[in-house]
């Protein structure tokens, strides 16, 4: 078998590509493209699942000097982000909720460094997120994302075509839904804790020599904390649900509505 330029480029293309979008995936998935988990650990993983699934593929031979180069990888770095981003917003979910929660109780000064996005969250929200995260990969969340990421080929193939058909209203869609979902999950404990700044406010009027800070403080804190353990209970049913409608969002995104 004679060994061309043109073979080299298709063989090189068969692992490259599909690995920029793997890449691009792992790169904004959580619990797999945590800071936590080490840059050598997201390559060796993205190169496994690319070579894995590379046979599979059908990889366009292109000139390895053309500019069509340069567009086909931005290109699956983009859907690996994208599909990728799907996800984070799942998690993001009980983040949000529980910034409202901790805004609304007096904690939301108590922050501290989340490892996974390297950015400071509440107590309350960095806990949710560890407890999610758990859930997350008990319920087989990671393997599901990698399924719609092999599924995402067959919709999108490796070329430098196919921007046009992707559905950006979804994508904007989904940063709502983030948001509605958090307040949703959020309701019962802000609405608890709304009345109780309102039957202070009462007490302010009727007695202005009451320190309210001194007081209204503590006990809003521990309604706080005393509501949030009275809802755990429904976070397993709500994330179960927020769950599929984020995995059926994705699949059918990248279905591309079939």
């Amino acid at each position: 078998m004679e060994v061309t330029d043109e073979l080299i480029t298709q063989w090189v293309g068969q692992i490259l590509w599909p690995l920029f979008r793997v890449a691009g995936f792992l790169a904004i998935m959580p619990v797999l493209g945590a800071q936590s988990v080490s840059v050598r650990v997201r390559v060796a993983l993205a190169i496994s699942i690319a070579v894995l699934i590379a046979p599979m593929l059908d990889v366009p031979a292109v000139n390895v000097l053309s500019p069509e180069v340069l567009v086909i990888t931005l290109w699956q770095l983009l859907l690996g982000l994208i599909i990728g981003f799907f996800f984070l917003m799942l998690l993001q979910i009980f983040v949000v909720a529980g910034q409202m929660i901790s805004m609304q109780m007096g904690l939301g000064f108590a922050s501290m460094m989340d490892p996974a996005n390297g950015v400071s969250v509440s107590i309350l929200s960095q806990w949710y997120q560890l407890l999610i995260t758990l859930l997350f990969i008990a319920a087989d969340g990671h393997l599901v994302a990698l399924q719609i990421l092999v599924y995402s080929f067959e919709t999108f193939p490796v070329s430098s075509y196919g921007i046009s058909q992707l559905d950006w209203g979804a994508l904007i869609h989904l940063g709502s839904w983030m948001f509605v979902s958090a307040l949703q999950l959020a309701m019962p404990a802000v609405t608890a804790l709304l009345f109780v700044n309102l039957i202070f406010g009462v007490m302010t009027r009727s007695a202005p020599q009451l320190n309210v800070f001194a007081l209204g403080f503590p006990i809003t804190m521990l309604l706080g904390l005393f509501v949030s353990w009275m809802t755990i209970g429904t976070m397993m049913p709500r994330f179960n649900e927020f769950m599929w409608q984020a995995f059926w969002i994705a699949e059918d995104w990248v279905s591309g509505g079939r």
